[in-house]
């Protein structure tokens, strides 16, 4: 129960729906308490009037509620049929009234749990936005989807239902335990006697309902990560005929998940009955008790007064065996909103300043010193890495696989910060600067593209707050991808697709790179962007980038070395440490060096080299 004390400050938020919709469950409980007592009056009046076979007139009177006892001043003269038909119209308007006010508990306190899971939701899509990639990359998509969707919703189960039930509880046994106990308080204690068996039994029950319910939660994570990844890479299965193997996988999945459903199916399903049997016990037990003073003429018992304990014991009788359900609910709650607290309490590695400084970010950018080991697997990225950028600068980064080459764009996004040394921009340490600043003024085009499920249009301009259809027409030319969307059926307005899965390799990246050119950012960062297109399709971009990259800056990772693209400096890694540096003449005059041995291989094959520039 202490996990769902995050939710406290929601109800908080909207206290006022919530004391109302407790005040609206008093109050339709309020005039199902009075019904008993109308029966009760109505009985005992009949045979008094009646003066029928065996009834003994009260030596005290009952003492019921305020209303009910000006109902009976009102009565008292009137004929016994005529009593009976308005008892009856008293105790429909009675009905009546519960179910208005019924209807408006749910109003209040079920709409309440709906802003709540809307709330929440917000709230955990908000804090996975800011958590870091080294979060992501040890946390399964699946297991994010389910916590916000499947476990969000078991907690709104809590905030709304859960809680009309326990208020309901609490409201219906306080009134008719108090209206019993004010009738005969001895009866009142017999009748309730099976109750503590009913609370030990619900006590541990809830801690096998509890223990089963974190289990059975973190097996649907599996099973919807197993399924969200056989989703994403239905064509690797498909090519690979593994259909049958991921069928296999899934099912053992499904079938732990299954088991444990149905073990905690099995012990709700052992619960319930036992609630019920207890409550017909108390029935009977009412009856019995009640019988026998009767007959013996004890505590001024009459059938009246039975007929009203019968009715307040079936009125217990949904609150009590709800307890059961209550208890599930809030149980399963506790579990799901501890597995949200555990991401809600992860705090972000990469932090905003305290005082975060603005950057005007032209291009000069400072490695000095840099160190970097992969916080998931321990591998060191870069060691003692230094380089000095200037503005309008083109650097290429060159390397084998493996070498930190794409480590550099992700420091300098700040995914990532180092472990020692610092990174500069404009003399600013980028950990100083206000990051969403930061982000906006650099242009990164990654190596894995990834497109949204939304039109050409909307993915070329996801990075604008003010968008224009003329923008990503100009952005798209510069990619060399225009023409091919305007041979599209919509054009612009062409929904791609999951991650872009209706155009071909070349054309995301192109798109991909139409995103970063129309940021028009201070930075521009490549990584291998252009190895899905044809070699006529590479000029005509780089071309474009020539005139694109004139007065800006630009760190272009690469393998291949461009003719049309002349850099500054090109930098050569191996294990996250510079081991060749220099202009191209400067690097393929070095004898045996990395980059001549590339660059010589790159003649023999046939590839694009003049005035050679990686890119890696």
């Amino acid at each position: 129960m202490n996990h769902l004390k995050a939710v406290n400050k929601y109800f908080w938020k909207y206290r006022y729906r919530l004391g109302l919709g407790i005040l609206f469950v008093f109050l339709s409980n309020y005039f199902n308490v009075l019904v008993p007592q109308i029966t009760g009056f109505v009985i005992d009046f009949v045979q008094k009037s009646l003066n029928l076979p065996g009834y003994k007139p009260k030596t005290v009177q009952p003492d019921y509620d305020g209303l009910v006892d000006k109902f009976i001043e009102g009565v008292q003269s009137a004929k016994a049929a005529n009593v009976v038909i308005l008892c009856g119209i008293i105790i429909l308007a009675l009905a009546l009234l519960r179910g208005f006010f019924l209807f408006l508990m749910r109003q209040t306190i079920i709409v309440m749990s709906r802003h709540i899971e809307y709330d929440q939701k917000n709230e955990v899509f908000n804090h996975y936005q800011k958590l870091d990639m080294a979060f992501y990359k040890k946390n399964s998509t699946g297991d994010l989807m389910n916590r916000i969707a499947e476990d969000v919703s078991r907690v709104r189960m809590y905030t709304g239902p859960a809680l009309m039930y326990l208020v309901n509880l609490v409201s219906v046994i306080f009134l008719s335990v108090f209206f019993m106990y004010k009738r005969d308080s001895l009866l009142t204690l017999y009748v309730l006697a099976p109750l503590p068996v009913l609370a030990v039994a619900i006590y541990y029950v809830n801690n096998t309902i509890h223990k089963r319910s974190e289990k059975i939660q973190s097996l649907l994570s599996d099973l919807t990560t197993n399924a969200q990844e056989s989703y994403s890479g239905i064509r690797v299965i498909k090519s690979f005929v593994q259909e049958k193997a991921m069928l296999g996988f899934f099912t053992k999945n499904s079938e732990e998940y299954r088991k444990n459903a149905i073990g905690l199916a099995k012990v709700e399903a052992i619960y319930f009955p036992a609630i019920t049997l207890l409550i017909g016990i108390s029935t009977l037990v009412t009856i019995m008790i009640g019988g026998i003073y009767y007959i013996r003429g004890m505590h001024n018992i009459g059938i009246d007064t039975i007929v009203e304990f019968v009715m307040y014991v079936n009125m217990l009788t949904f609150p009590v065996s709800a307890i059961g359900l209550t208890a599930s609910m809030i149980q399963r709650a506790a579990a799901s909103q501890k597995r949200l607290n555990e991401f809600l309490d992860t705090k972000p590695v990469i932090q905003e300043p305290e005082k975060p400084l603005k950057i005007n970010l032209q291009g000069n950018i400072l490695f000095r010193n840099v160190n970097f080991v992969y916080p998931d697997t321990g591998i060191p990225a870069l060691k003692d890495f230094n380089l000095h950028i200037k503005k309008g600068e083109k650097v290429a980064i060159v390397g084998r696989t493996g070498s930190g080459k794409t480590t550099i764009a992700q420091l300098l996004l700040r995914m990532y910060d180092v472990r020692s040394g610092a990174i500069e921009a404009e003399s600013i340490d980028i950990r100083q600067a206000e990051l969403k600043s930061l982000r906006e003024q650099i242009s990164y085009v990654p190596q894995d593209v990834f497109l949204f499920s939304e039109t050409i249009e909307n993915n070329v301009l996801f990075g604008l707050q003010h968008t224009s259809r003329e923008l990503a027409v100009k952005a798209a030319a510069q990619a060399s991808v225009d023409k091919e969307i305007e041979r599209l059926p919509q054009q612009y307005e062409t929904q791609i697709g999951e991650r872009g899965v209706t155009l071909s390799g070349g054309q995301k990246q192109r798109i991909s790179i139409a995103r970063a050119l129309v940021k028009d950012p201070g930075l521009v960062i490549f990584d291998d962007c252009l190895s899905a297109v044809d070699a006529r399709t590479e000029k005509e971009i780089i071309g474009h980038l020539n005139e694109y990259l004139e007065d800006k800056t630009a760190i272009i990772i690469t393998h291949r070395m461009f003719s049309l693209l002349s850099f500054d400096k090109i930098v050569v890694l191996e294990e996250g440490e510079i081991i060749e540096q220099g202009t191209h003449r400067e690097l393929v005059a070095i004898p045996g060096g990395y980059y001549a041995s590339l660059y010589a291989r790159q003649q023999e094959t046939g590839g694009d080299v003049s005035n050679g520039t990686p890119n890696s």
